[in-house]
Formats: C-alpha cells, structure tokens, sequence
C-alpha cells in the first residue's frame, strides 16, 4: 500500500475530528456564544448539509485539475474555515464556517478516494479505501476524546485550533508524497462523460445501499451517551470508555471490510448489515442490561463499519468511466444517512417511545438495506446472465456489439489459422 494513501487517511482523520467533536463541544459553544444546546446543535446540522451538497459540486468543479491541486486547496480552505471559526466573535459567523468547512472537507473526500483507487491495483480498491476510512473511525476514538478533553481545559476554541494544526500536517505531508500533475494517462475528462458513465441503475441502487447501511449504523450511536446513562444506568463519566469501544469495533469492522471487499463483496454487505440490525433489535430488547448493551455497542461498531469499503468500492466497479463524480455523489449519499436517519430517531424520542426507539430504527432502516442488498444482488444476476454466451437476445445492444465483435474475432482467427497449415502442409515435400 503507498505512503500516499495512508496520508490521505490521516487527512480524513484531521478533518473528520472537526466533523465528529462538535457533539462534546455543544454545552462550551453553547455557553460561550450565548445561544441555547439545540442551537448548537444545528452546527452538526449544517456540517451534514454542506457535506451533502459539497462533493458533488466540488468535484465537477475540479474535474480537470491535477488531484494533489484539488487536496492542498480543499484543506487550505478548511484551515481557513478553522482559524475563523476559533476566532468567531458569535454564532453566525461560526455558523457560516461550518459550512465552508464542510464543502472544502467533502471534495476533500471525494477526490482523496478517487486518489487511492488509483494509486493501487484494481483488486485492492477495497483495502485501499478501508485504510482512507480508517481514518473516520480513528477520529470517533481518538480524535473525538482528544478534542472533548482539550476543550473542557483550555475551551473550545483550542479544539479548532488542534485540527488546524492536524490539518497543516497532513496538508504538507501530501504535498511531499503524492505525484505531481495528473495520474490518469489519456483525454482530459469531461463532465458529460462523468454524468454519461453514471447513468446506470444499478450505481443509484448502490447509493441507496450507502445511505440505508450508514443510516443504519449512525441513528443509534447518535443517541448512545443519553441510552448509555438514562437506560443501562452508566455513570456518566464512563460513556467516552463505551464510545470509544464503539469506535474500536469500527476500527476492527473497517480491516476486515477492506479484506474481503474485493473478493465477496454482496456476501459481505449481507452479514454486516445482517448483524447491524439483528444487533439493534437486540440493544432494543436488552438496554436495561448494562453488561450486555457494552457488547451490543462493539457489535454495532464492527457490523455498522465492516460494510463501509464495500459501498465505498462499489461505485467505482459500477461507474469506471466517472472516477472522482461516482465517489462524491457516495459521499453525499453518506451524508443523507447521517441526517435523515438521526433526524428519524429524534422524532420517536419527542412522541415518547423512549430512548430504546432509536435501536429500533436501526434495526428497522438495516431490514430495508437488506432488501436494497438483495436487489443490488438480483441486478448483478441478470447482467451476469446477459454476457453469458447464448444469451444473446437478453443482452444491451452495447453489450452485444462488443460481446458479438470478440466471439466472431478468435473464430474467424481460428478458420484463417487452419487454411493456412493446411497450405503449408501441402507445400511441403512429401517424404
């Protein structure tokens, strides 16, 4: 695996810390900037927001830029956004930089996994892309605790400060290990022919499966601190311990994501998300029970992140012809699961079903991922079916030039290779 792809990880690390912390700052930035906690907490809100609409945009935007050209920049204006941010005199202007923020750190996203994919061998995209995630998940166990420490000793200020210092090493670093002008070799891309090679039903079932599997696992972390000590009974300094065990079963669940990704891809997708939602069911039923929600929240760290190199990889085997336009429509479709699905359990809390609700909703959005995996398999099926020889008539009429074109080529080869040893045979001098 290149130094280049574990930086970009470490860059996913810097940025995804802001992106995560937020929750353990709200009561210091809510104090401080004289604003209530559900204000504070619609920061989180606009980070998603300009995820969501940040990659797509900055991806096409910087089509034809070099990549490294398009890293530096997108984590230049996140430093920028940071400093800002740690110098915001009130809630708007911090507001605002939240969502540049967020725009710079999505293209970031975006064009960092189509940097790794293209610094490795096609059958190690998935572990490619599990080590740039892994970056993520070390933010939720390090970087999370580190930032929610430094803020209650020296304010929050000093936590955006931190990334800022994180992100400029990174930022450097890359700009030492990654190749100058432009990886891919031929014609410059285009945006029409990004948006050609995307359109394809099988890649939009694909985001579905992201947004329904992430959603998923997100809904129920979202609310896991105030389950852990108003359900379970934990004091409520141990939560960040029970947190941080979430983060090592993701940890955990991403490695092994990235080992099998290439090779059992659907088989994957199906017993992770299998096991996310039979785990939710199960802290559903069993919240009240301290020891066995602690190993129900590794179980939902390791089965919510073990499919995160699959849908990851996916898009890139579904749409080759869009390599940076394909990875920031996931990204977005990530960012849709982040929002929506918290947003979901938030509203069976306020009609009084409980804290346990928000498993439910796991366990409920992980049933119907599974039926989006299940489709995504049907599909696969039927496009195996229609390269089959002999199935010509159910094939694409592309498909079936290009099929037709390389089946008549060895046969006509072949005639042409037996007329000519039987002339030679008959040239030769009997003896």
């Amino acid at each position: 695996m290149p130094i280049a792809v574990y930086l970009l990880g470490l860059g996913i690390f810097a940025q995804g810390t802001s992106e995560f912390m937020l929750a353990g700052l709200l009561p210091n930035v809510a104090a401080d900037l004289g604003v209530s906690i559900p204000d504070a907490g619609l920061l989180v809100s606009a980070f998603a927001i300009g995820m969501v609409v940040g990659a797509p945009v900055l991806a096409i935007g910087t089509l034809r830029l070099p990549r490294r050209t398009s890293l530096v920049a997108f984590q230049l204006v996140f430093v920028a956004g940071h400093v800002v941010g740690a110098l915001a005199p009130g809630y708007g202007v911090l507001f605002a930089t939240r969502v540049v923020s967020a725009f710079a750190y999505a293209g970031f996203w975006a064009v960092a996994a189509a940097t790794a994919v293209s610094l490795v061998s096609p059958d190690a995209k998935g572990k490619a892309l599990s080590v740039v995630g892994t970056g993520l998940t070390l933010a939720t166990i390090v970087g999370v605790p580190a930032g929610t420490v430094l803020s209650q000793h020296a304010g929050w200020r000093a936590a955006f400060w931190g990334v800022v210092a994180l992100t400029a090493a990174s930022l450097v670093a890359l700009l030492a290990a990654l190749p100058a002008g432009r990886p891919d070799h031929g014609e410059l891309p285009s945006v029409r022919g990004e948006l050609r090679a995307m359109a394809r039903p099988a890649l939009w079932v694909s985001y579905l499966l992201t947004t329904l599997s992430f959603g998923a696992a997100i809904v129920t972390f979202s609310y896991l601190a105030p389950l852990l000590t108003e359900v379970s009974g934990l004091p409520s300094g141990l939560v960040p311990a029970v947190l941080a065990l979430y983060g090592v079963g993701g940890l955990l669940g991403m490695t092994l994501g990235g080992r099998t990704a290439d090779r059992h891809p659907l088989r994957t997708l199906f017993l992770g998300i299998g096991g996310l939602a039979a785990a939710s069911a199960l802290l559903a039923l069993t919240a009240g029970n301290l020891a066995a929600t602690t190993a129900l929240v590794f179980a939902l760290g390791l089965t919510g992140y073990v499919t995160n190199p699959v849908v990851q990889s996916r898009v890139f085997t579904l749409a080759p012809g869009a390599p940076t336009l394909a990875p920031a429509v996931n990204t977005s479709a990530f960012n849709v699961g982040i929002t929506l699905t918290p947003m979901l359990g938030g509203l069976t809390i306020d009609a009084g079903f409980g804290y346990t609700s928000v498993a439910w909703v796991g366990a409920a959005v992980g049933v119907a991922a599974l039926g989006a995996t299940l489709w995504a398999a049907l599909a696969e099926r039927r496009t195996k079916s229609r390269t089959k020889p002999g199935a010509a008539t159910a094939r694409t009429p592309d498909a079936l030039t290009a099929a037709d074109s390389s089946e008549r080529a060895p046969s006509c080869g072949s005639r042409a290779n037996k007329r000519g040893r039987r002339r030679a045979r008959a040239a030769q001098p009997h003896r």
